[in-house]
């Protein structure tokens, strides 16, 4: 018999995150719930992969030897899933009591919707966005105007609604319906990918849920120093272009760039008067988000390491 749920967790050397992870599934799973728990780990070099052996619960492990993107990674267990419904988690994402019974009765309830989204909780429980209107040049110009949570941040209010995409760290998804678009587009190598897919979903005449009775904390892993933190907003502004690109015109995307470069810079011109505020981290998100092709990526860093691993071997 097909399990109802598929539990599907992408773990990166976050091995406490993972475990932690796996126990709030087990508590708040609901009794009687067909389920299975798939666990895909990406390469990681901390013990992870055994952490989730030596638990011995019935967890359906995928070890990768070289390390991929997260669309890529979401997409394999979607594919090797069993359930109708498929939970994708980040390993550092938490499920709150209740949270799996509303997202399910939210798509149960819905049957045009194929995504339905959590809300999420920072470390400290605190509420942040996670639901927006889809990039264009009217967000763009939103943000440069410093109504973003106003007029593009859409996870507001306590009862379910329509969103045009939702954050994949705690998100639902009708396996049938990813499976009509063909899944995540690995060209995503992390961020924007679970946009893209909403925004193809929503093509083919799907629909995309924001559910805030289901709450799931996030925790953030973000590097707030460059050293660390730099790839990363190098991945995220590329990825924002190339979803502009990929949705929209040449044009669009270069507005786009303008505008949210615009934006950084203000912020940074603002932080240098505000105390614990990372003036050079937003001057560092302007400057790529001008010039996104610049700079090195999460996706050309674990690249570089595969080619070293490639050359040390022969």
């Amino acid at each position: 018999m097909e399990p109802t749920l598929s539990f599907c967790v992408v773990n990166t050397n976050g091995r406490e995150f993972l475990l932690a992870c796996l126990e709030a599934i087990e508590r708040t799973a609901p009794p009687g719930l067909e389920r299975e728990v798939l666990v895909l780990d990406n390469a990681s070099d901390d013990g992870s992969a055994e952490a989730v052996r030596d638990l011995g619960h019935q967890i359906r492990l995928i070890e990768l030897e070289q390390r991929s993107g997260k669309a890529t990674n979401d997409s394999t267990l979607l594919r090797e899933a069993r359930g109708r419904y498929c939970l994708l988690l980040n390993e550092d994402s938490e499920l709150r009591p209740g949270a799996v019974e509303a997202l399910l009765a939210a798509l149960e309830e819905e049957p045009r919707a194929a995504v339905a989204g959590a809300q999420l909780l920072d470390s400290e429980g605190c509420e942040v966005p996670c639901a927006w209107r889809f990039p264009g040049t009217g967000t763009a110009l939103a943000g440069s105007l410093f109504l973003h949570r106003l007029l593009t941040v859409q996870s507001k209010g306590g009862e379910t609604r329509r969103a045009d995409w939702v954050q994949s760290s705690a998100m639902l998804v009708r396996r049938q319906a990813a499976a009509q678009v063909d899944y995540l587009d690995p060209d995503f190598f992390v961020y924007y990918d679970e946009c893209d897919l909403c925004k193809r979903l929503a093509d083919a005449g799907w629909q995309t849920l924001y559910v805030p009775a289901a709450r799931a904390v996030h925790h953030d892993q973000l590097a707030t120093d460059l050293g660390a933190g730099l790839p990363r907003i190098v991945e995220f502004h590329r990825n924002r272009d190339l979803y502009m690109r990929k949705h929209g015109s040449a044009a669009g995307a270069l507005a786009v760039r303008l505008l949210t470069a615009w934006t950084y810079a203000m912020r940074a011109l603002a932080a240098l008067f505000l105390p614990r505020h990372p003036a050079r981290v937003y001057f560092a998100h302007a400057r790529q988000a001008l010039f996104p092709n610049r700079g090195e990526s999460l996706r050309d860093r674990a690249q570089r390491s595969l080619s070293s691993s490639a050359a040390s071997a022969s």
